[in-house]
């Protein structure tokens, strides 16, 4: 039997307000346990919460780039449960009505397609506490310090059908919130978490198979293979006679599986209510006309503009696009030199190569925008060839300066003289006559071979600093000759 996966994803974004969503408290990472957990948070009896208007602004923000509809009233729940991570008993959120409605996240895939991913809705919540294992022996320690933390939760519709579709709306959605400027999308802290929710179903069904909630993911790596396993999990179950069950499970990156952590909830197992201690939200278009006017240049929107304007493929605008960071890099590098087609090459190869190889983000490039911009320029007045400049290219890496600097100081400038260049091919077509008599007897096809081989002589007899367009014409006539 031919299946089809159904996937859909639920993405805790951590907004990057200065405080906590209903009290004054700091959200910084990695303080120590329970120096940030306030007497609103730990919902102590007389306490009673503020909203922060920067998370609404913020959510808001989110909502209009995905071209959503956004509630201008909008009512905080209490959803019921008991956790020890959950001083109050219950997590304020949003379930009947959130303050972004539907909208959509176009995604690329890999073929280079558009696909459009519908998006249910996202509401605002706080966060819980963390509950600690490994340092107890035996015991667990509660750390509160993340209660309270706004998140945004963003809820896709089942538009999903595979684990690679669901890497790629993740990804987008990851570059989104960072181009808004609304959560810093650090996975590896928790700044971005996804739930998924997958079923299998017969190829041409049109109802749903039962779905199984794989929590809290944190890496684009690790989503994919869980949602893999998972997939191959509920296909072998159904073959061998069995069910999906509808719960809630874990990924195990070290030993590649999901394991059943309890059965799922349905909404009214929670006990929602609206909140008595917080007033409708209701939000005015003079409001949302501001917010509006903040919106920055969009991924989508960045790429477009990288194609018209640049004349860049759309998988290098796509890559460019992908993080604002790189994207204002490349601009910067191009104002420079101005030569988009070079800079996406060098950007995307040399440099990214570079902080590849040593885990570095594009702000901690040891090689500036300006520098590589200059290199650049290099390049195309033919000061240096494109073999010469990885070596520029290193030595500024290893900060010994601009290209200029390094270019004079090891003597890099390339030789373009035509009656040098001539005098060092006279010298190597002398020392390899034989091989010149060969190239002359022989066909097209082997001509084209050995050519090749008196390229190499030649640039290593200037130790690569001819250029190779003059070497190759006037070598060319030297042996047709």
């Amino acid at each position: 039997m031919q299946w089809e996966t159904v996937i859909g994803l639920e993405i805790h974004a951590q907004l990057s307000t200065q405080s906590k969503i209903f009290s004054a408290s700091a959200i910084t990472f990695g303080a120590e346990p329970n120096t940030q957990a306030s007497l609103i948070d730990l919902g102590m009896p007389g306490t009673l919460p503020v909203l922060n208007a920067e998370a609404v602004r913020m959510a808001c923000k989110f909502g209009l780039a995905i071209d959503a509809e956004i509630a201008g009233k909008n009512i905080f729940a209490r959803k019921n449960y008991f956790y020890p991570d959950l001083p109050k008993g219950y997590q304020t959120s949003q379930m009947d009505h959130p303050i972004v409605g539907k909208g959509f996240l176009d995604i690329t895939l890999e073929d280079g397609t558009q696909k459009r991913i519908g998006i249910t809705r996202a509401h605002l919540e706080e966060d819980a506490g963390k509950s600690l294992h490994e340092d107890f022996h035996g015991m667990s320690g509660i750390d509160l310090n993340r209660a309270g933390t706004p998140l945004l939760e963003i809820v896709s519709e089942p538009d999903i059908r595979s684990a690679k579709e669901a890497v790629a709306y993740v990804k987008a959605m990851h570059a989104l919130v960072r181009y808004l400027d609304i959560c810093d999308g650090n996975m590896a802290e928790g700044s971005l978490r996804c739930d998924c929710n997958v079923s299998v179903r017969p190829v041409g069904q049109a109802e749903f198979g039962t779905r199984a909630e794989i929590k809290n993911v944190n890496s684009f790596r690790f989503i994919e293979k869980a949602i893999n396993h998972e997939v191959q999990r509920q296909i072998e179950l159904i073959e061998d006679g069995g069910k999906v069950v509808q719960e809630t499970r874990l990924y195990d990156p070290n030993k590649d599986q999901t394991r059943s952590m309890r059965s799922k909830e349905e909404a009214n197992d929670y006990r929602y209510f609206p909140c008595p201690d917080l007033l409708p939200v209701v939000i005015e278009q003079s409001f949302l006309d501001e917010v509006r006017a903040t919106l920055p240049e969009l991924p989508v929107q960045k790429r477009e503009r990288f194609q018209a304007e640049f004349g860049l493929s759309a998988y290098d605008a796509d890559v460019l696009a992908a993080s604002r960071e790189l994207a204002n890099y490349f601009e910067a590098v191009n104002a420079v030199c101005g030569d988009a087609k070079l800079a996406a090459n060098w950007v995307m190869g040399e440099l990214s190569s570079l902080l590849n190889s040593g885990n570095l983000e594009i702000e901690q490039s040891p090689v500036s925008a300006e520098q590589l911009g200059g290199m650049i320029l290099r390049i195309k007045d033919n000061t240096i060839s494109g073999k010469i400049a990885k070596m520029v290219f290193e030595a500024m890496a290893n900060g010994e300066g601009s290209a200029d600097q390094v270019i004079e100081a090891k003597g890099l400038k390339q030789v373009t003289d035509s009656g040098a260049i001539e005098s060092m091919l006279d010298e190597v077509l002398a020392a390899n006559a034989e091989q010149v008599e060969q190239y002359r007897a022989s066909d097209e096809a082997k001509r084209g071979k050995m050519f090749g081989f008196f390229v190499g002589q030649a640039m290593k007899a200037s130790k690569g600093k001819a250029n190779p367009g003059q070497v190759n014409e006037l070598l060319k006539k030297k042996l047709e000759g």
